[in-house]
């Protein structure tokens, strides 16, 4: 049998994907072990740790799906304290940004940092041995020119290429996604058919339940301000900017006749800016941090499908060199909520082309 002697540890996070991830790889001879990391330390869980989400005080009941699902497989099974790194990486990230008026993407930070940095680390060397490290995510590999790419799910509507693109070659070149080449309802049936609880587990959507986030930041960090209109004219009173994001229109408590959506958050002047819905379009907007797949160095004007958000449909752009570490990236058609923190994500057919976190949006003229 292919792969015989080759030993894969697979990210148990306690849920299906991850879980049927841990079963296909025995199929194809590989020597498989579990490993979930354990990052709640207890401070800041919303309503004494809710779950459906990453952090809070239900990771031991993940904890136990994931060392049910190794008994089953009959596979060893390891726990990874990364309480400290996680808040230290993740969580203060986090706070850090929405303080300075940016909407973070924690789940982007968690996999570069923890589930592909610290995890892999700490486990080595506390002596857990292994070649590959696989994961629940639905995502593919290709192998090509040299380099690997990172190419989209099987599964359009679940595909997790988003949060994965600030991955190294480095790390990408160990690691496997089994579930990549499957649907969800696939991976749903071969759970069933394994007899799988974690098949019956809700999903994590978050990393914490809810707006449970600003259990996260003490009273002294959240200041009231002014919610003012593009002229400065003063509408109303926020309640703290991190309660707020770029496109919200809820929750701004401010009587108008037409409705009105948050522009811009100005931590400099603790403001949230507020206006009607057409002033949310950008034609483009400017990039850093940036990581690219399908090429060295930006040399020239690239055409790309730009993803800025999650559940953003991508659209059609063109990206260029723009100053130091840098991209400008111009839509085709104007795109409205470009917001500052959050990861936009290119890609070229299936393959991702590269990525960065949005430094500010070009507004539409």
């Amino acid at each position: 049998m292919r792969n015989t002697g080759t030993r894969v540890a697979v990210g148990l996070s306690g849920g299906v994907d991850s879980s049927v991830a841990a079963a296909l790889l025995p199929r194809e001879g590989y020597d498989v072990l579990g490993l979930t990391m354990e990052i709640f330390d207890g401070a800041g869980a919303p309503g004494g740790g809710e779950r459906h989400s990453c952090y809070g005080a239900g990771e031991k009941e993940d904890v136990e799906s994931a060392s049910t699902i190794c008994e089953q497989l009959r596979i060893p099974f390891h726990t990874i304290d990364l309480r400290k790194e996680y808040r230290e990486h993740v969580i203060d990230y986090f706070k850090k940004e929405y303080l300075a008026g940016r909407t973070p993407n924690p789940c982007v930070v968690c996999n570069r940092e923890l589930k592909f940095g610290f995890l892999l680390r700490k486990a080595e060397e506390s002596g857990v041995d292994f070649d590959y490290f696989a994961t629940g995510h639905y995502a593919r590999l290709v192998h090509k020119g040299g380099r690997f790419l990172l190419k989209k799910s099987a599964d359009p509507l679940k595909d997790q290429t988003y949060f994965l693109y600030t991955l190294t070659n480095e790390q990408l070149s160990r690691t496997l996604f089994p579930v990549g080449a499957y649907t969800k309802q696939d991976v749903k049936e071969i759970a069933r058919s394994l007899n799988f609880q974690s098949v019956h587990r809700p999903e994590s959507q978050d990393f914490i339940a809810g707006d449970g986030y600003s259990s996260l930041f003490g009273q002294h960090e959240v200041k009231i301000g002014d919610i003012v209109d593009e002229k400065g004219n003063i509408l109303g009173r926020h309640r703290g900017i991190i309660y707020y994001t770029v496109g919200q229109r809820r929750g701004l408590g401010v009587p108008f006749h037409q409705p009105l959506y948050v522009l811009k958050i100005d931590a400099e002047r603790n403001r949230i800016v507020v206006g009607l819905k057409e002033a949310l379009f950008a034609e483009g907007l400017i990039a850093t941090d940036i990581r690219l797949f399908a090429v060295d160095e930006l040399d020239r004007p690239y055409k790309v499908k730009a993803k800025i958000r999650l559940n953003h449909k991508e659209t059609a752009a063109t990206v260029a060199p723009y100053e130091l570490g840098k991209v400008l990236i111009r839509f085709d058609e104007p795109q409205a909520s470009v917001t500052p923190g959050q990861s936009v994500v290119l890609y070229s057919d299936d393959l991702v082309f590269g990525g960065g976190i949005i430094e500010r949006a070009l507004q539409a003229l």
